[in-house]
C-alpha cells in the first residue's frame, strides 16, 4: 500500500513506506513540488523538461523503495491533458530515467552499482578529452572562472556547507564540458551527466569524499591554468575513476 500524501504534496508520484533517515522519511524525499506547466510551448516539451526536473530532484538512491509515476495525477498537477504526460515518459524511458511494467504502472528507474561505475567510466573519457581541449582553446578568464566557484569553500568550510558544495561541485563538472567547445562531446555528455548528477548528490557526503573533492578539484584547475595538457587530462580522469572506485567498495546500497 502506497502511502497518503499530506496537502500540498505532489500527488503523481508514489512511494511505498520507507524508515526513516535523519528524521525525515525516504518518501518525503520523492515529494517535491510541481506547477503547471506553461503553455506558451510544446506541452510535450515542457510535460519532459518538467518530468525530468521532478526526477533529477530526487534522491532515488536513499531506498530500495520503487518510485512509481501516476500519469493521470502528474497531467492533473501539471495542468495538462494525459497525452504529453504519457509521452513525455515514453522519452524519459528511452532515456533510461524510467521504466514501464506491464499492469503496474511506470517507475523511476534506479542504476545498479555495475550500471554506474559505467557511467562514471564513460564519463571519465569525455571529461579527460574535454580538459585537453581547453589547455588547447579555452580562453584564460573561462579558466579563473573555475577557481572562483571554490572561493567560499577555503579553509575547511567544505563540510559546514556541503549543500551548497554539492552543488557547486556539479556545476564544475558541466563547465569542464562546456568550456571544451566541442558540440558532439557536449551532446554525448549531457544525458550521461543527468544521470551521474543523482549518484555524485549521494556520494559527496559519504566518507572523506567532499575534502578529497576539493583538492582534486583545485590541482585540476591549476592544471589548467599551466595549459599541462598531459597533466590535466590525467587529473580529470583520475578524479572520476576514484568516484567509480568508492562506488564499488562503499555503495553497497546500489546492489
Amino acid at each position: 500500500m502506497t502511502d497518503r500524501l499530506p496537502p500540498g504534496a505532489p500527488r503523481g508520484l508514489r512511494g511505498k513506506r520507507r524508515a526513516d533517515l535523519g528524521g525525515e522519511s525516504a518518501s518525503d524525499a520523492a515529494r517535491l513540488a510541481i506547477e503547471p506547466i506553461d503553455t506558451s510551448l510544446s506541452f510535450k516539451h515542457k510535460a519532459y523538461a518538467a518530468l525530468k526536473n521532478v526526477i533529477v530532484g530526487m534522491d532515488v538512491y536513499q531506498s530500495r523503495e520503487d518510485i512509481r509515476l501516476d500519469e493521470r495525477q502528474l497531467a492533473q498537477d501539471f495542468g495538462v491533458s494525459r497525452t504529453p504526460v504519457r509521452e513525455a515518459m515514453a522519452q524519459l524511458e528511452r532515456e533510461g530515467f524510467v521504466r514501464s511494467v506491464p499492469r503496474r504502472g511506470v517507475y523511476v528507474v534506479r542504476k545498479t552499482k555495475r550500471e554506474v561505475i559505467e557511467m562514471i567510466t564513460a564519463w571519465a573519457a569525455l571529461e579527460s578529452m574535454a580538459a585537453r581541449l581547453i589547455t588547447e582553446t579555452a580562453l584564460d578568464d573561462d579558466i579563473k572562472s573555475l577557481r572562483r566557484m571554490f572561493a567560499s569553500f577555503v579553509d575547511g568550510r567544505v563540510l559546514a556547507n556541503l549543500d551548497e558544495y554539492s552543488e557547486v561541485n556539479i556545476q564544475f563538472h558541466q563547465a569542464i564540458i562546456r568550456m571544451s567547445q566541442n558540440r558532439v562531446l557536449t551532446d554525448m555528455a549531457e544525458n550521461l551527466f543527468t544521470h551521474m548528477r543523482m549518484i555524485r548528490r549521494k556520494t559527496i557526503v559519504e566518507k572523506d569524499r567532499a575534502d578529497r573533492s576539493i583538492r582534486d578539484h583545485m590541482h585540476i584547475i591549476e592544471a589548467l591554468e599551466a595549459r599541462d595538457t598531459a597533466l590535466a587530462e590525467k587529473l580529470v580522469r583520475d578524479h572520476a575513476l576514484g568516484l567509480a572506485e568508492h562506488v564499488e567498495r562503499y555503495a553497497d546500497y546500489l546492489d
